[in-house]
């Protein structure tokens, strides 16, 4: 899809800079003609040669050193269908959201009409800083997809929020970008569940899962691409939400099914992509539980949390679309069809979790997709981003069928 499509890559000075040469190599490999222009700072982390050879082209390093007859950073910015920012950093973000331009790079971005997609990177306190904060919001207002920043290991020597996106990541969101994606879910109202639940045993132990969220807010991000108002009810994650989702924190299953009972009504589609515990303590104890000498152990009794999507398929009403997903470490498509009717879904997405090197907390994924009366469809392993797009693709078909 962006075969021949002009795309100008714009690298800013961050330790992520190496990891454009593989966005380059993905766009090139797309068949789209790319162009790359390196900040003055890039280029502490980057040579313009390594582009070269990817791009097969001349990267452009300074606004003021052109030979030619005509000017350079509007030459570059018709010549554009898409403008990528990866990484960007605070100071690019900042000259970008008030219209600044010193450079071939903030030159050229204020200069184009091309869409404009946004991949952040720095240190976490930076990107939570409140200036941070209005620029990106700002840019969003403006038109500007981003491809939000994960967590992970920093240059500074500790794990938090900042890593830019994968370039697999970034890639996936070219399609929107250039429009190709269809507006799919425009002006529909879509509520997302993400994320794993607690069942507190006191207030300091509880009963949880490994889900990282990575899934829901990947099709949370997904839907706003695709034109949907999106409601995102989390469960505890690492991640930051995507911009323009209205976001609701939660923490046990009770919690969840309150907020999801309370925005469904409205909303012209489900998506229970959260872990939801099956099982919470009979009784919850307000004191931490010592352990005795004596004790050999400590017996919990559980009890069945509420099901969620049971209870919402049974208030569904004509044209709204509920979709969930079901977790399974063996016979994978028995459960899965059996929840699928049982619980009288449109869609239903299953993965095998036995495979610890896909799924919770991975960035990648294979699932199977089951609908009624249809043969299942199951993935190759592909970014939860790549299946985050299928599933609304999917999605947006049930809506025009």
């Amino acid at each position: 899809m962006q075969k021949n499509k002009h795309i100008t890559l714009y690298v800013s000075g961050s330790i992520a800079a190496y990891k454009s040469a593989t966005l380059v190599r993905l766009l090139v490999k797309s068949g789209a003609e790319v162009r790359v222009v390196l900040t003055e700072a890039a280029q502490k982390f980057i040579t313009p040669l390594t582009f070269e050879v990817l791009s097969k082209q001349s990267v452009i390093t300074d606004a003021f050193d052109s030979q030619e007859d005509f000017v350079p950073h509007i030459e570059l910015a018709d010549w554009t269908d898409l403008a990528i920012v990866a990484p960007a950093s605070a100071d690019l973000i900042g000259k970008l959201a008030n219209g600044l331009a010193d450079d071939m790079a903030s030159l050229t971005l204020l200069a184009t009409t091309a869409p404009k997609i946004i991949a952040p990177a720095m240190n976490e306190h930076m990107l939570n800083n409140p200036a941070t904060v209005r620029n990106i919001r700002q840019l969003h207002h403006d038109g500007a997809l981003f491809v939000d920043s994960g967590y992970g290991f920093l240059a500074e020597g500790y794990s938090g929020q900042g890593r830019m996106a994968e370039p697999e990541q970034i890639f996936a969101a070219v399609d929107a970008g250039l429009g190709v994606v269809q507006q799919g879910l425009k002006n529909k109202k879509v509520l997302i569940t993400a994320g794993g639940t607690r069942e507190l045993i006191d207030p300091v132990r509880f009963i949880g899962n490994k889900s990282s969220g990575k899934m829901g807010y990947a099709i949370a991000q997904s839907a706003i691409n695709a034109g949907a108002q999106v409601t995102l009810v989390t469960g505890k994650t690492n991640l930051q939400p995507p911009l323009g989702a209205k976001v609701i924190h939660v923490i046990s299953t009770k919690e969840m099914a309150d907020a999801v009972a309370e925005n469904f009504e409205q909303s012209d589609a489900l998506i229970m992509a959260a872990a939801v515990a099956d099982f919470m303590p009979e009784n919850y104890v307000d004191q931490k539980i010592k352990k005795q000498a004596e004790d050999d152990g400590l017996t919990l009794k559980l009890k069945k949390t509420v099901d969620i999507i049971k209870t919402i398929g049974g208030q569904k009403h004509a044209g709204q679309i509920v979709v969930g997903f079901a977790a399974e470490t063996q016979n994978l498509l028995n459960n899965a069809n059996k929840k699928l009717n049982d619980k009288r879904m449109d869609m239903l997405v299953a993965n095998n979790v036995s495979n610890d090197k896909i799924g919770f907390n991975s960035d990648d994924n294979q699932v199977t997709f089951l609908l009624p009366g249809q043969e299942p469809e199951q993935t190759p392993i592909m970014t939860k981003h790549a299946i985050a797009n299928m599933l609304v693709d999917k999605i947006s078909h049930l809506f025009n069928e």
